[in-house]
């Protein structure tokens, strides 16, 4: 699925339901993928809110992706 740079509002109401699980899919992944990294690096030093920018960056689009589908009552699976 392609992402565009910034998400807005306005791209995630353009969005159906199963494009939208899909996204959310796709960028908890992303998100995961980049905090098992610094994790692995910080170990019990990890701290989300201290992250570097891309961590930061990554949980945003997310978290902003997933309040829209829980806002819509869908139910996000994880693989």
């Amino acid at each position: 699925m392609k992402m565009p740079d910034y998400i807005t509002a306005e791209w995630i109401d353009s969005l159906t339901d199963d494009k939208l699980l899909a996204a959310d899919q796709f960028l908890h992944k992303a998100f995961s993928t980049i905090e098992g990294e610094e994790k692995a690096r910080l170990g019990s030093a990890y701290d989300l809110m201290r992250g570097p920018a891309e961590l930061m960056s990554a949980w945003d689009r997310w978290t902003r992706v997933n309040s829209a589908a829980r806002e819509r009552r869908l139910t996000p699976r994880r693989r």
